[in-house]
């Protein structure tokens, strides 16, 4: 039997405000099973404003809150940054690292990445590391280069004791938003490649380290990706802004 427990963690984006938070947190602690029953771990990824009022409605409810973004830096003049100290000041339990969003459109590095993967261990967060290609690049055949490169850089100044406990989120840009959905096939091949990089550290962390699948999840597709035996979840958007589908996508976990 498999050892590593399936995650369902759904990024909600630049949407949702403290009143909609509460409501939505409520909403999907009701459609969730008891604690003990469910078949994954749960997570929401709430916008920075929004985390607190996260925290405060999951309280006993085994939901897990996650931040969208955060500075490697503890302190500084850095305008407009969050610190790991700030979110963890909030009762925040977890960081989303190198979403594309924040790649593509705001400019974040592979560099970056290698700083604050480190600093959100350190601070005792827990991080899902996002990795992923291109349309352009899985046409040029260079989906596994491009994993690699950013497997590696993130991961490269993280001791080999701690790489079990990251989560990686494989998620194919081109099917961010788009409406398309990677095959089953494409996920496992993609997430099989993955955990082999991690492999190529420690063999044993390769076999416990969770990998998530991004990408257009929603209730109709989840359980023909989470069947794939290297697909340990799935990372969720806009099906996750929907508290009925979202607990719908946690039930496909079984």
């Amino acid at each position: 039997m498999r050892e590593r427990r399936s995650y369902i963690a759904g990024n909600w984006k630049m949407f949702k405000g403290i009143a909609e938070t509460r409501e939505f947190v409520a909403a999907l602690a009701d459609a969730l099973p008891p604690t003990g029953d469910r078949p994954a771990d749960v997570g929401v990824c709430a916008p920075f404003t929004s985390l607190a009022a996260a925290v405060e409605g999951a309280e006993g409810t085994g939901i897990d809150v996650f931040a969208q973004n955060m500075s490697q830096a503890a302190d500084g003049a850095f305008t407009g940054e969050v610190s790991a100290s700030m979110l963890l000041e909030v009762g925040v339990g977890g960081v989303v690292l190198g979403h594309s969003e924040r790649r593509q459109l705001f400019g974040e590095t592979d560099a970056a990445l290698r700083e604050k993967l480190p600093a959100a261990l350190e601070a005792g967060l827990q991080p899902i590391l996002c990795v992923g290609e291109t349309d352009v690049e899985r046409e040029a055949g260079d989906m596994q280069r491009r994993l690699r490169q950013q497997v590696g850089e993130a991961l490269a100044a993280v001791a080999i004791e701690q790489l079990s406990g990251i989560v990686i989120a494989y998620e194919p840009i081109w099917a961010i938003g788009t409406g398309k959905v990677a095959s089953p096939e494409q996920a496992q091949e993609a997430i099989s490649f993955i955990r082999a990089l991690v492999a190529g550290r420690s063999v044993e962390a390769g076999r416990l380290v969770r990998v998530l699948y991004g990408g257009s999840v929603k209730p109709g597709n989840a359980a023909e990706i989470l069947l794939q035996p290297d697909v340990d979840g799935a990372l969720v958007g806009g099906a996750s802004l929907d508290p009925d589908d979202f607990a719908a996508i946690v039930a496909a976990a079984a």
